[in-house]
Protein backbone atom coordinates (compact mmCIF):
# COMPACT_ATOMS: atom_id res chain seq x y z
CA UNK A 1 0.00 0.00 0.00
CA UNK A 2 1.50 3.51 -1.03
CA UNK A 3 0.11 6.34 1.05
CA UNK A 4 1.04 10.01 0.22
CA UNK A 5 0.21 12.52 3.29
CA UNK A 6 -0.38 16.26 2.03
CA UNK A 7 1.26 19.58 3.99
CA UNK A 8 -2.15 20.03 5.73
CA UNK A 9 -2.44 16.15 7.08
CA UNK A 10 1.37 16.93 8.40
CA UNK A 11 0.46 20.02 10.10
CA UNK A 12 -2.51 17.98 11.99
CA UNK A 13 -0.48 15.56 12.74
CA UNK A 14 2.31 17.97 14.06
CA UNK A 15 -0.39 19.79 16.33
CA UNK A 16 -1.32 17.09 18.14
CA UNK A 17 2.25 15.34 18.49
CA UNK A 18 2.14 15.06 22.21
CA UNK A 19 -1.67 15.36 22.68
CA UNK A 20 -2.95 13.09 20.49
CA UNK A 21 -6.36 11.71 20.48
CA UNK A 22 -7.09 9.33 23.12
CA UNK A 23 -9.98 6.49 21.54
CA UNK A 24 -11.18 3.92 23.77
CA UNK A 25 -11.22 0.52 22.14
CA UNK A 26 -12.08 -3.55 23.12
CA UNK A 27 -10.54 -6.39 22.15
CA UNK A 28 -13.40 -8.66 21.52
CA UNK A 29 -11.46 -11.63 21.97
CA UNK A 30 -10.44 -10.74 26.04
CA UNK A 31 -13.31 -7.75 26.55
CA UNK A 32 -10.47 -5.59 27.28
CA UNK A 33 -10.91 -1.82 26.98
CA UNK A 34 -8.07 -0.04 26.01
CA UNK A 35 -7.16 3.54 25.63
CA UNK A 36 -5.12 4.37 22.16
CA UNK A 37 -3.15 7.21 21.07
CA UNK A 38 -2.64 6.15 17.58
CA UNK A 39 -1.11 9.25 16.06
CA UNK A 40 1.58 10.36 18.24
CA UNK A 41 4.43 12.36 16.94
CA UNK A 42 7.55 12.90 18.99
CA UNK A 43 9.86 15.23 18.30
CA UNK A 44 13.71 14.72 18.52
CA UNK A 45 16.57 16.85 19.75
CA UNK A 46 17.64 17.57 16.10
CA UNK A 47 14.06 18.44 14.87
CA UNK A 48 12.92 15.43 13.54
CA UNK A 49 9.88 13.69 14.35
CA UNK A 50 9.19 9.80 15.52
CA UNK A 51 5.86 8.82 14.69
CA UNK A 52 4.42 6.39 17.23
CA UNK A 53 1.16 4.58 18.43
CA UNK A 54 0.40 4.14 22.33
CA UNK A 55 -1.97 1.62 24.04
CA UNK A 56 -2.95 1.80 27.42
CA UNK A 57 -5.07 0.22 29.70
CA UNK A 58 -8.67 1.92 30.34
CA UNK A 59 -9.63 2.85 33.95
CA UNK A 60 -6.15 2.00 35.33
CA UNK A 61 -4.49 5.48 36.95
CA UNK A 62 -1.53 3.85 38.57
CA UNK A 63 1.88 4.43 36.40
CA UNK A 64 2.86 1.46 34.72
CA UNK A 65 6.08 0.08 33.20
CA UNK A 66 6.46 0.38 29.10
CA UNK A 67 7.19 -2.10 26.57
CA UNK A 68 8.63 -0.35 23.67
CA UNK A 69 8.54 -1.90 20.04
CA UNK A 70 11.08 0.40 17.51
CA UNK A 71 10.90 -0.40 13.94
CA UNK A 72 11.34 0.67 10.30
CA UNK A 73 8.80 -1.95 9.27
CA UNK A 74 5.21 -0.05 9.70
CA UNK A 75 2.45 -2.31 9.34
CA UNK A 76 -1.03 -2.02 10.10
CA UNK A 77 -1.04 -4.96 11.78
CA UNK A 78 1.32 -3.09 14.61
CA UNK A 79 -1.47 -2.36 17.34
CA UNK A 80 -1.72 -5.95 17.57
CA UNK A 81 2.03 -5.91 19.17
CA UNK A 82 0.96 -2.93 21.67
CA UNK A 83 -2.33 -4.67 22.69
CA UNK A 84 -0.27 -7.41 23.65
CA UNK A 85 1.69 -5.48 25.92
CA UNK A 86 -0.90 -4.08 27.60
CA UNK A 87 -2.64 -7.55 28.23
CA UNK A 88 0.25 -8.52 30.19
CA UNK A 89 0.34 -5.78 32.33
CA UNK A 90 2.44 -2.98 30.57
CA UNK A 91 1.74 0.32 28.36
CA UNK A 92 2.74 -0.72 24.62
CA UNK A 93 4.42 1.40 22.53
CA UNK A 94 5.44 0.83 18.69
CA UNK A 95 7.74 3.70 17.30
CA UNK A 96 9.03 3.55 13.93
CA UNK A 97 11.91 4.80 12.38
CA UNK A 98 12.38 8.40 11.51
CA UNK A 99 10.10 9.21 7.92
CA UNK A 100 7.89 5.89 8.88
CA UNK A 101 4.29 6.07 8.74
CA UNK A 102 3.15 9.78 9.88
CA UNK A 103 6.60 11.58 10.36
CA UNK A 104 7.27 13.69 7.43
CA UNK A 105 10.74 13.46 7.76
CA UNK A 106 13.17 11.21 4.73
CA UNK A 107 13.48 7.84 5.73
CA UNK A 108 17.44 7.11 6.36
CA UNK A 109 17.50 2.76 8.21
CA UNK A 110 20.17 2.50 10.67
CA UNK A 111 21.89 6.09 10.96
CA UNK A 112 19.24 8.02 13.64
CA UNK A 113 18.30 4.92 15.59
CA UNK A 114 20.19 5.26 18.64
CA UNK A 115 19.59 8.79 19.29
CA UNK A 116 16.05 9.25 18.57
CA UNK A 117 15.42 5.86 20.22
CA UNK A 118 16.87 7.46 23.48
CA UNK A 119 14.47 10.65 22.57
CA UNK A 120 11.12 8.22 22.48
CA UNK A 121 12.59 6.41 26.03
CA UNK A 122 12.78 10.23 27.67
CA UNK A 123 9.24 11.21 26.24
CA UNK A 124 7.67 7.93 27.91
CA UNK A 125 9.41 8.72 31.26
CA UNK A 126 7.39 12.20 30.92
CA UNK A 127 4.45 11.01 30.57
CA UNK A 128 2.06 10.71 33.68
CA UNK A 129 1.57 7.25 32.74
CA UNK A 130 4.98 6.21 32.70
CA UNK A 131 6.16 4.62 36.18
CA UNK A 132 9.97 5.68 34.86
CA UNK A 133 10.84 2.03 33.50
CA UNK A 134 11.23 1.19 30.28
CA UNK A 135 11.79 -2.14 28.36
CA UNK A 136 12.17 -2.93 24.74
CA UNK A 137 12.17 -6.20 22.39
CA UNK A 138 11.80 -7.19 18.84
CA UNK A 139 13.84 -8.75 16.49
CA UNK A 140 16.05 -8.47 13.40
CA UNK A 141 16.11 -4.63 12.74
CA UNK A 142 14.28 -4.05 16.06
CA UNK A 143 16.90 -5.97 17.72
CA UNK A 144 19.31 -3.73 16.12
CA UNK A 145 17.43 -0.31 17.66
CA UNK A 146 17.86 -1.96 20.90
CA UNK A 147 21.76 -1.99 20.82
CA UNK A 148 21.53 1.21 19.41
CA UNK A 149 19.82 2.68 22.15
CA UNK A 150 22.35 1.10 24.16
CA UNK A 151 24.88 3.18 22.84
CA UNK A 152 23.40 6.01 25.21
CA UNK A 153 21.91 4.26 27.62
CA UNK A 154 18.69 6.17 29.12
CA UNK A 155 18.35 5.89 32.65
CA UNK A 156 14.76 4.78 32.03
CA UNK A 157 15.69 1.79 30.15
CA UNK A 158 16.10 -1.21 32.27
CA UNK A 159 15.87 -4.20 30.05
CA UNK A 160 16.43 -5.26 26.42
CA UNK A 161 15.20 -8.46 24.62
CA UNK A 162 16.93 -8.22 21.00
CA UNK A 163 16.34 -10.79 19.11
CA UNK A 164 18.07 -12.41 15.42
CA UNK A 165 19.59 -8.84 16.05
CA UNK A 166 20.95 -7.06 12.88
CA UNK A 167 24.52 -5.56 13.46
CA UNK A 168 24.58 -3.01 10.45
CA UNK A 169 28.29 -3.00 9.09
CA UNK A 170 28.71 -6.66 10.52
CA UNK A 171 25.93 -8.95 9.10
CA UNK A 172 24.57 -6.91 6.69
CA UNK A 173 24.59 -5.33 4.34
CA UNK A 174 27.75 -7.34 4.68
CA UNK A 175 29.32 -10.51 6.34
CA UNK A 176 33.16 -10.37 7.07
CA UNK A 177 33.74 -7.44 4.70
CA UNK A 178 31.77 -9.43 1.56
CA UNK A 179 28.55 -7.10 0.52
CA UNK A 180 25.44 -9.58 -0.20
CA UNK A 181 22.82 -8.58 -2.54
CA UNK A 182 19.35 -9.26 -1.07
CA UNK A 183 20.07 -5.96 1.28
CA UNK A 184 19.75 -4.25 -2.01
CA UNK A 185 15.60 -4.41 -2.57
CA UNK A 186 15.28 -3.78 1.25
CA UNK A 187 16.12 -0.16 1.00
CA UNK A 188 13.31 0.44 -1.57
CA UNK A 189 10.75 -1.99 0.31
CA UNK A 190 11.26 0.17 3.62
CA UNK A 191 12.18 3.71 1.71
CA UNK A 192 9.48 3.58 -1.18
CA UNK A 193 6.57 5.01 1.26
CA UNK A 194 5.13 5.40 4.63
CA UNK A 195 4.45 2.11 5.11
CA UNK A 196 5.90 -0.85 3.50
CA UNK A 197 6.39 -1.60 -0.74
CA UNK A 198 5.93 -5.21 -0.60
CA UNK A 199 4.29 -5.58 -3.92
CA UNK A 200 8.17 -3.96 -5.22
CA UNK A 201 9.82 -6.34 -2.49
CA UNK A 202 8.43 -9.59 -4.10
CA UNK A 203 8.64 -8.57 -7.33
CA UNK A 204 10.81 -10.97 -9.95
CA UNK A 205 12.55 -7.96 -10.96
CA UNK A 206 15.23 -8.18 -8.62
CA UNK A 207 16.35 -11.90 -9.34
CA UNK A 208 16.44 -10.43 -13.03
CA UNK A 209 18.71 -7.80 -11.83
CA UNK A 210 20.67 -10.29 -10.37
CA UNK A 211 21.06 -12.33 -13.27
CA UNK A 212 21.88 -9.42 -15.32
CA UNK A 213 24.76 -7.78 -13.33
CA UNK A 214 26.08 -11.45 -13.09
CA UNK A 215 26.22 -12.00 -16.96
CA UNK A 216 27.30 -8.68 -17.65
CA UNK A 217 29.98 -8.31 -15.15
CA UNK A 218 29.20 -4.95 -14.66
CA UNK A 219 30.51 -3.41 -10.76
CA UNK A 220 29.12 -4.01 -7.93
CA UNK A 221 27.94 0.19 -7.71
CA UNK A 222 26.23 -0.51 -11.00
CA UNK A 223 23.56 -2.39 -9.21
CA UNK A 224 21.20 0.20 -9.03
CA UNK A 225 21.34 1.70 -12.59
CA UNK A 226 20.85 -1.83 -13.78
CA UNK A 227 17.62 -1.70 -11.92
CA UNK A 228 16.59 1.29 -13.50
CA UNK A 229 17.16 3.27 -10.07
CA UNK A 230 20.41 4.92 -10.53
CA UNK A 231 22.36 6.75 -7.69
CA UNK A 232 20.68 5.30 -4.56
CA UNK A 233 21.93 7.39 -1.86
CA UNK A 234 21.85 5.03 0.94
CA UNK A 235 22.80 2.04 -1.26
CA UNK A 236 25.86 4.19 -3.06
CA UNK A 237 26.59 5.42 0.89
CA UNK A 238 26.50 1.48 2.15
CA UNK A 239 29.52 0.95 -0.56
CA UNK A 240 31.84 3.75 0.54
CA UNK A 241 32.40 1.80 3.63
CA UNK A 242 33.56 -1.20 2.63
CA UNK A 243 35.84 -1.38 5.71
CA UNK A 244 34.17 -1.48 9.50
CA UNK A 245 35.06 2.11 9.72
CA UNK A 246 33.51 5.14 11.71
CA UNK A 247 30.50 5.05 9.36
CA UNK A 248 29.36 1.73 10.97
CA UNK A 249 31.02 1.73 14.51
CA UNK A 250 28.74 5.14 15.37
CA UNK A 251 25.59 3.49 14.66
CA UNK A 252 25.61 0.87 18.15
CA UNK A 253 27.90 0.10 20.86
CA UNK A 254 31.84 -0.29 19.80
CA UNK A 255 34.42 -1.55 22.13
CA UNK A 256 34.24 0.62 25.47
CA UNK A 257 30.71 1.69 24.68
CA UNK A 258 29.90 -1.99 25.89
CA UNK A 259 31.57 -1.57 28.82
CA UNK A 260 29.08 1.03 29.91
CA UNK A 261 25.72 -1.24 29.16
CA UNK A 262 24.63 -2.28 32.79
CA UNK A 263 21.10 -3.18 32.78
CA UNK A 264 20.01 -7.04 31.90
CA UNK A 265 19.56 -8.18 28.16
CA UNK A 266 18.04 -11.43 26.70
CA UNK A 267 19.23 -12.29 23.49
CA UNK A 268 17.62 -14.78 21.85
CA UNK A 269 18.95 -15.94 18.07
CA UNK A 270 18.70 -19.70 15.96
CA UNK A 271 20.92 -21.81 14.56
CA UNK A 272 19.60 -20.80 11.14
CA UNK A 273 19.47 -17.22 11.57
CA UNK A 274 20.52 -14.83 9.55
CA UNK A 275 21.13 -12.83 12.33
CA UNK A 276 23.13 -14.99 14.35
CA UNK A 277 26.78 -13.25 13.72
CA UNK A 278 25.52 -9.84 14.57
CA UNK A 279 23.49 -11.30 18.12
CA UNK A 280 26.90 -12.81 18.78
CA UNK A 281 29.16 -10.02 18.24
CA UNK A 282 26.63 -8.13 20.46
CA UNK A 283 27.05 -10.52 23.17
CA UNK A 284 30.94 -11.48 22.95
CA UNK A 285 31.78 -7.54 23.17
CA UNK A 286 29.47 -7.04 25.96
CA UNK A 287 30.63 -9.71 28.13
CA UNK A 288 34.56 -8.82 26.67
CA UNK A 289 33.98 -5.35 28.08
CA UNK A 290 31.64 -6.03 30.92
CA UNK A 291 32.46 -9.00 32.13
CA UNK A 292 29.53 -8.86 34.86
CA UNK A 293 27.70 -8.44 32.81
CA UNK A 294 24.12 -9.75 33.00
CA UNK A 295 23.63 -11.12 29.54
CA UNK A 296 21.47 -14.29 28.92
CA UNK A 297 21.63 -15.89 25.68
CA UNK A 298 19.08 -18.17 24.09
CA UNK A 299 19.58 -20.49 20.86
CA UNK A 300 17.91 -23.33 19.19
CA UNK A 301 17.19 -25.21 15.85
CA UNK A 302 15.65 -21.47 14.44
CA UNK A 303 15.56 -19.28 11.57
CA UNK A 304 15.44 -15.40 11.46
CA UNK A 305 11.52 -15.31 12.25
CA UNK A 306 10.96 -18.74 14.77
CA UNK A 307 13.75 -17.04 17.03
CA UNK A 308 12.02 -13.66 17.46
CA UNK A 309 8.66 -15.86 19.09
CA UNK A 310 6.93 -18.21 17.42
CA UNK A 311 9.45 -21.65 16.48
CA UNK A 312 8.51 -23.53 13.16
CA UNK A 313 7.61 -27.08 14.93
CA UNK A 314 9.38 -28.11 10.81
CA UNK A 315 12.01 -25.62 9.90
CA UNK A 316 12.06 -25.96 6.41
CA UNK A 317 12.46 -29.91 5.95
CA UNK A 318 14.00 -30.20 9.26
CA UNK A 319 11.60 -31.50 12.19
CA UNK A 320 13.03 -29.46 15.56
CA UNK A 321 13.23 -31.61 18.45
CA UNK A 322 9.98 -31.32 20.52
CA UNK A 323 12.16 -29.51 23.75
CA UNK A 324 13.01 -26.77 21.06
CA UNK A 325 9.59 -25.88 20.12
CA UNK A 326 9.37 -23.26 22.94
CA UNK A 327 7.30 -20.55 22.84
CA UNK A 328 9.81 -17.58 22.90
CA UNK A 329 7.17 -15.07 23.17
CA UNK A 330 5.80 -15.63 26.24
CA UNK A 331 9.89 -16.67 27.67
CA UNK A 332 9.83 -12.76 26.45
CA UNK A 333 7.84 -11.44 29.06
CA UNK A 334 8.34 -13.74 31.21
CA UNK A 335 11.67 -12.17 31.41
CA UNK A 336 10.10 -8.53 31.47
CA UNK A 337 8.04 -9.81 34.28
CA UNK A 338 11.50 -10.59 36.05
CA UNK A 339 13.55 -7.79 35.21
CA UNK A 340 10.33 -4.16 35.82
CA UNK A 341 8.25 -6.31 37.97
CA UNK A 342 9.74 -8.65 40.46
CA UNK A 343 8.90 -11.55 39.27
CA UNK A 344 11.12 -15.32 38.95
CA UNK A 345 13.31 -16.01 35.86
CA UNK A 346 12.33 -17.84 33.21
CA UNK A 347 12.89 -21.35 34.37
CA UNK A 348 14.42 -22.18 30.95
CA UNK A 349 17.25 -19.78 31.43
CA UNK A 350 19.52 -22.08 33.93
CA UNK A 351 22.44 -20.35 33.35
CA UNK A 352 23.57 -17.51 30.91
CA UNK A 353 24.20 -19.83 27.92
CA UNK A 354 21.19 -21.74 26.74
CA UNK A 355 21.15 -24.15 24.12
CA UNK A 356 19.48 -26.97 22.33
CA UNK A 357 21.58 -29.71 21.27
CA UNK A 358 19.56 -30.84 17.63
CA UNK A 359 19.06 -34.70 17.69
CA UNK A 360 19.59 -34.66 21.61
CA UNK A 361 16.79 -33.22 22.28
CA UNK A 362 18.09 -31.68 25.61
CA UNK A 363 18.58 -27.98 26.35
CA UNK A 364 22.14 -27.62 28.24
CA UNK A 365 23.32 -24.28 30.37
CA UNK A 366 26.64 -23.50 30.94
CA UNK A 367 27.82 -19.92 31.69
CA UNK A 368 29.76 -18.83 28.99
CA UNK A 369 30.21 -19.47 25.07
CA UNK A 370 33.65 -20.78 25.28
CA UNK A 371 32.28 -23.57 27.65
CA UNK A 372 29.46 -24.33 25.40
CA UNK A 373 31.87 -26.76 24.12
CA UNK A 374 34.53 -29.18 26.43
CA UNK A 375 36.58 -29.98 24.07
CA UNK A 376 38.20 -29.16 20.74
CA UNK A 377 38.95 -31.85 17.88
CA UNK A 378 41.18 -30.66 15.41
CA UNK A 379 40.96 -31.62 11.61
CA UNK A 380 43.35 -31.17 8.63
CA UNK A 381 42.49 -30.43 5.43
CA UNK A 382 44.26 -33.55 3.76
CA UNK A 383 44.56 -34.21 0.08
CA UNK A 384 43.29 -37.67 -1.11
CA UNK A 385 43.53 -38.17 -4.85
CA UNK A 386 42.45 -42.32 -4.36
CA UNK A 387 38.49 -41.09 -3.70
CA UNK A 388 36.27 -38.96 -4.88
CA UNK A 389 36.50 -36.71 -1.77
CA UNK A 390 40.14 -35.22 0.63
CA UNK A 391 40.05 -35.76 4.14
CA UNK A 392 39.51 -34.22 7.26
CA UNK A 393 41.97 -35.75 9.58
CA UNK A 394 43.12 -35.65 12.84
CA UNK A 395 46.38 -36.40 12.03
CA UNK A 396 48.87 -33.42 11.78
CA UNK A 397 50.13 -33.82 8.37
CA UNK A 398 54.54 -34.70 8.38
CA UNK A 399 55.15 -33.22 4.89
CA UNK A 400 53.48 -30.41 2.77
CA UNK A 401 50.75 -31.22 0.41
CA UNK A 402 48.22 -29.46 -1.06
CA UNK A 403 45.08 -29.06 -3.43
CA UNK A 404 44.68 -27.21 -6.37
CA UNK A 405 41.59 -24.99 -7.61
CA UNK A 406 41.09 -23.19 -10.40
CA UNK A 407 38.24 -20.52 -11.12
CA UNK A 408 37.34 -18.54 -13.89
CA UNK A 409 35.35 -15.48 -13.18
CA UNK A 410 35.10 -14.56 -16.40
CA UNK A 411 33.13 -18.14 -17.22
CA UNK A 412 29.94 -17.30 -16.20
CA UNK A 413 28.22 -20.80 -17.04
CA UNK A 414 29.34 -21.92 -13.75
CA UNK A 415 28.54 -20.51 -10.27
CA UNK A 416 29.80 -21.02 -6.59
CA UNK A 417 28.18 -20.57 -3.56
CA UNK A 418 28.72 -20.81 0.38
CA UNK A 419 24.91 -20.39 0.71
CA UNK A 420 22.51 -23.50 1.45
CA UNK A 421 19.03 -22.17 2.45
CA UNK A 422 17.01 -24.48 0.38
CA UNK A 423 16.89 -27.25 3.26
CA UNK A 424 18.41 -28.28 5.95
CA UNK A 425 18.87 -32.06 4.95
CA UNK A 426 20.01 -32.72 1.67
CA UNK A 427 19.56 -36.30 -0.44
CA UNK A 428 22.71 -35.25 -1.86
CA UNK A 429 25.05 -32.07 -2.17
CA UNK A 430 25.85 -30.58 -5.37
CA UNK A 431 28.69 -28.38 -5.14
CA UNK A 432 31.67 -27.82 -7.45
CA UNK A 433 33.52 -26.75 -4.11
CA UNK A 434 36.47 -29.02 -2.65
CA UNK A 435 35.07 -31.44 -0.58
CA UNK A 436 36.63 -32.80 2.68
CA UNK A 437 35.33 -35.59 4.66
CA UNK A 438 35.96 -37.45 7.87
CA UNK A 439 36.05 -41.50 8.22
CA UNK A 440 32.88 -42.52 9.61
CA UNK A 441 32.60 -42.01 13.73
CA UNK A 442 32.86 -44.67 15.83
CA UNK A 443 30.76 -43.10 18.49
CA UNK A 444 28.09 -40.26 18.84
CA UNK A 445 29.49 -37.07 18.99
CA UNK A 446 28.19 -33.59 19.46
CA UNK A 447 28.90 -30.12 18.24
CA UNK A 448 28.32 -27.54 19.93
CA UNK A 449 29.37 -24.15 19.23
CA UNK A 450 31.36 -22.43 16.61
CA UNK A 451 33.80 -23.89 14.71
CA UNK A 452 36.72 -22.24 13.52
CA UNK A 453 40.02 -22.80 11.98
CA UNK A 454 43.21 -21.41 9.95
CA UNK A 455 43.71 -21.45 5.70
CA UNK A 456 46.92 -22.23 4.80
CA UNK A 457 46.86 -20.95 1.53
CA UNK A 458 48.85 -19.11 -1.45
CA UNK A 459 46.92 -17.17 -4.97
CA UNK A 460 47.91 -15.87 -7.92
CA UNK A 461 46.49 -12.81 -6.87
CA UNK A 462 45.56 -9.80 -4.16
CA UNK A 463 42.62 -11.66 -2.38
CA UNK A 464 39.76 -13.95 -3.09
CA UNK A 465 36.88 -14.42 -1.06
CA UNK A 466 36.06 -17.83 0.32
CA UNK A 467 33.66 -20.14 2.25
CA UNK A 468 33.69 -23.30 4.36
CA UNK A 469 30.32 -25.14 4.50
CA UNK A 470 30.33 -27.42 7.68
CA UNK A 471 27.94 -30.94 7.49
CA UNK A 472 27.06 -33.99 9.29
CA UNK A 473 26.25 -37.07 6.10
CA UNK A 474 24.48 -39.17 8.17
CA UNK A 475 24.72 -43.08 8.25
CA UNK A 476 21.98 -42.99 5.27
CA UNK A 477 24.40 -40.75 3.15
CA UNK A 478 22.55 -37.58 3.80
CA UNK A 479 23.44 -34.84 4.72
CA UNK A 480 22.31 -32.55 7.49
CA UNK A 481 23.74 -28.70 7.06
CA UNK A 482 25.10 -27.42 10.62
CA UNK A 483 27.31 -24.22 9.72
CA UNK A 484 29.50 -21.71 7.73
CA UNK A 485 32.26 -19.17 7.21
CA UNK A 486 32.42 -17.05 4.38
CA UNK A 487 34.45 -13.60 3.91
CA UNK A 488 37.32 -11.85 2.79
CA UNK A 489 40.48 -12.96 2.64
CA UNK A 490 42.20 -9.79 2.81
CA UNK A 491 40.41 -8.86 6.07
CA UNK A 492 41.06 -11.85 7.79
CA UNK A 493 42.82 -10.50 10.99
CA UNK A 494 41.02 -7.09 11.39
CA UNK A 495 37.85 -6.01 9.91
CA UNK A 496 38.93 -2.51 10.24
CA UNK A 497 41.74 -2.18 7.95
CA UNK A 498 41.97 -4.31 4.46
CA UNK A 499 45.10 -6.17 4.22
CA UNK A 500 46.38 -7.79 0.67
CA UNK A 501 48.00 -10.99 0.03
CA UNK A 502 50.67 -11.35 -2.00
CA UNK A 503 50.55 -13.60 -5.42
CA UNK A 504 52.08 -16.31 -4.91
CA UNK A 505 52.96 -16.36 -1.33
CA UNK A 506 51.98 -18.87 1.50
CA UNK A 507 49.94 -16.77 3.47
CA UNK A 508 47.87 -17.57 6.88
CA UNK A 509 43.83 -17.13 6.87
CA UNK A 510 42.36 -17.23 10.33
CA UNK A 511 38.72 -17.32 10.62
CA UNK A 512 36.14 -17.48 13.68
CA UNK A 513 33.33 -15.66 12.59
CA UNK A 514 31.05 -18.97 11.77
CA UNK A 515 27.83 -19.96 13.20
CA UNK A 516 27.07 -21.65 16.01
CA UNK A 517 25.62 -24.74 16.09
CA UNK A 518 24.31 -27.59 18.27
CA UNK A 519 23.81 -30.61 16.77
CA UNK A 520 24.19 -34.48 17.79
CA UNK A 521 25.69 -36.22 15.37
CA UNK A 522 25.29 -40.32 14.90
CA UNK A 523 27.50 -43.10 15.37
CA UNK A 524 28.70 -43.89 11.32
CA UNK A 525 28.09 -40.30 10.23
CA UNK A 526 31.00 -37.79 8.95
CA UNK A 527 31.87 -34.50 9.08
CA UNK A 528 32.46 -32.95 5.72
CA UNK A 529 33.25 -29.50 4.71
CA UNK A 530 33.10 -28.01 1.79
CA UNK A 531 35.60 -25.29 0.29
CA UNK A 532 35.03 -22.56 -2.51
CA UNK A 533 35.38 -19.40 -4.17
CA UNK A 534 32.52 -17.07 -4.32
CA UNK A 535 31.05 -16.75 -7.70
CA UNK A 536 27.24 -16.09 -7.84
CA UNK A 537 25.12 -13.81 -8.72
CA UNK A 538 24.20 -13.16 -5.21
CA UNK A 539 27.33 -11.51 -3.45
CA UNK A 540 29.82 -9.39 -5.11
CA UNK A 541 32.59 -10.77 -7.35
CA UNK A 542 36.01 -10.35 -5.42
CA UNK A 543 38.77 -10.24 -8.93
CA UNK A 544 41.61 -9.96 -6.59
CA UNK A 545 43.23 -6.81 -7.78
CA UNK A 546 43.80 -5.32 -4.63
CA UNK A 547 41.25 -2.65 -5.72
CA UNK A 548 37.79 -1.55 -4.12
CA UNK A 549 35.81 -4.60 -5.22
CA UNK A 550 32.82 -2.22 -5.36
CA UNK A 551 34.73 -0.90 -8.67
CA UNK A 552 35.71 -4.06 -10.01
CA UNK A 553 34.23 -5.44 -13.51
CA UNK A 554 34.50 -8.76 -15.02
CA UNK A 555 37.24 -7.14 -17.71
CA UNK A 556 39.81 -7.46 -14.28
CA UNK A 557 39.44 -11.24 -14.24
CA UNK A 558 42.34 -11.54 -15.84
CA UNK A 559 43.79 -14.51 -15.62
CA UNK A 560 42.39 -17.55 -13.58
CA UNK A 561 42.40 -17.49 -10.01
CA UNK A 562 44.76 -20.48 -8.57
CA UNK A 563 44.88 -21.40 -5.28
CA UNK A 564 47.19 -23.86 -3.27
CA UNK A 565 44.96 -25.11 -0.29
CA UNK A 566 47.91 -26.35 1.99
CA UNK A 567 47.52 -29.40 4.62
CA UNK A 568 48.53 -27.35 7.35
CA UNK A 569 45.12 -25.82 7.19
CA UNK A 570 43.01 -26.90 9.76
CA UNK A 571 39.44 -26.72 11.03
CA UNK A 572 38.63 -26.84 14.88
CA UNK A 573 35.19 -27.99 15.67
CA UNK A 574 34.17 -27.39 19.79
CA UNK A 575 32.99 -30.91 20.70
CA UNK A 576 30.87 -31.81 24.13
CA UNK A 577 32.35 -34.65 25.64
Amino acid sequence: MRAFFSLTFFCLIASIRLTAQSTPAKDSSTNQQYIIDDSVLIKTRDGAHISALVVRKAGLTAPQPTILFFTIYARTTDIKKAIAAVNNGYVGIVAYTRGKRYSPDAIVPYEHEGADAYDVIDWIAHQSWSNGKVGMYGGSYSGFVQWAATKHLHPALKTIVPSASAAPGLDVPMTNNVFMSFPFPWIYYTTNNKWLDTADYNSRHWGDVYERWFEEGRSYRALDTLAGRPGNAIFQRWLDHPTYDQYWQSMIPYQQDFARINIPVLTTTGYYDGGQPGATYYLREHLKYNPNAQHYFLIGPYGHFGSQGYPDSVYINYPIDPVANIPIHAIIYQWFDYILKGGPKPALLKDYINFEVMGANEWKHVPTLKQMSNHTLRLYLTPDNKRAHHLLSPQRPLQQQAVSQQIDFTDRTSRRSYYYANNIIYDTVFTNGLVYKTAPLQEPMQITGRFTGEIIASINKKDMDYSIALFEQMPDGRYFYLSYYMGRASFARSNTKRQLLTPGRKETIPFDNSYITGRQLSKGSRIVAIVNINKSPFEQINYGTGRDVNTETIKDAGAPLHVQWYNSSYLDIPVWK
